[in-house]
């Protein structure tokens, strides 16, 4: 298995929520793990950074400074991507992860994955002077929190083992996260993201997830050796799927925005929000390789046009 991490540029931040818009055509199941933006009126992508795993579209704009990219690959006759993630290293924290759902990924062929001697081991690809030394959520009351699930990577053992890396993970209360008793919001909002792939679509979703660690008044506390907890959690997914009613391949995506608190509401609508809106909340600049006149269509759809397209309870 080879497994790259990439030095990248600085770049300008900011982050998306939700659209909708119109796709000419159907791609086949993803054989590598990935749709690549087109080259044309992107004057905002990842396009120009050699790192081309940064051109695929679930990628929001790199940072730069301090920060990788980490893309994990399966060892497989595909060299498939199972996941990318940008990671801070002054902060040591994730600041997002990225992945696709397809077909061929989103099928059950092995149950989660479980060592109990080293359940969430440190990243490979991570240089020990970019991450901490031991596991910092022990004993701190904060669940390990994935933010690409152990469940949407079900496909293979060795993609489900990759989903506990510590470099996948923020920590997050146990009611927000849902192991608690009676759930949390963030596993409503994973539960609900992949039931809408595996009911609406046959191509793919793009997925954005992370916790705020930049601004210091989006961070709920800093403990020892300046181990960041996140004060709010985001999550954009972008869809291709087929329009009945039109007949054709469209696009559509939503974004969440939630405060880090315990949450155990049943309702996502509280917490739905439009592209601009989360671009302005997390600094990040969601789908940034899609072409710039379909991402301008898209990015200020109403709330309540977006619940109805995902049908938000």
């Amino acid at each position: 298995m080879e497994l790259k991490a990439f030095k990248i540029r600085p770049t300008a931040l900011l982050f998306f929520a939700a659209l909708a818009f119109t796709a000419c055509s159907k791609d086949n199941d993803k054989p590598i793990g990935g749709g690549e933006a087109p080259t044309t009126n992107n004057f905002n992508s990842n396009l120009k950074e050699a790192n081309r795993n940064t051109h695929l579209l679930e990628f929001p704009r790199v940072k730069g400074g301090k920060s990788i990219i980490i893309t994990h690959r399966l060892n497989n006759e595909r060299d498939e991507i199972n996941y990318s993630l940008e990671w801070d290293g002054e902060k040591k924290s994730n600041r997002w992860t990225c992945y696709e759902i397809y077909k061929s990924n989103a099928q059950q062929n092995t149950n989660r994955w479980y060592n109990p001697s080293n359940q969430y081991p440190a990243d490979p690809l991570i240089s020990s002077t970019m991450k901490f030394a031991n596991d910092h959520y022990w004993n701190t009351g904060y669940d390990h929190g994935h933010l690409c699930p152990s469940a949407d990577r079900l496909n293979s053992l060795e993609a489900n083992q990759q989903t506990f890396y510590i470099s996948n993970m923020q920590p997050q209360l146990k009611a927000f996260n849902g192991s608690a008793r009676g759930g949390g919001i963030w596993l409503t909002m994973e539960k609900k993201i992949r039931g809408e792939f595996n009911k609406n679509s046959k191509d793919t979703m793009f997925i954005c997830r992370g916790g705020t660690i930049d601004k210091l008044s989006q961070i709920k506390e800093t403990r020892r050796d300046g181990f960041i907890v996140p004060g709010y959690f985001f999550s954009a997914a972008l869809m291709k799927y087929y329009n009945s009613t039109r007949n054709k391949w469209e696009y559509k995506a939503i974004g969440f925005w939630f405060k880090h608190e315990n949450n155990q509401n049943p309702s996502l609508r509280p917490y739905v929000v439009n592209i601009k809106e989360l671009e302005s909340l997390t600094g990040l600049d969601f789908f940034c390789n899609l072409p710039d006149d379909i991402e301008n269509k898209v990015e200020s759809l109403p709330k309540e046009t977006i619940i109805n397209l995902w049908n938000i309870q």
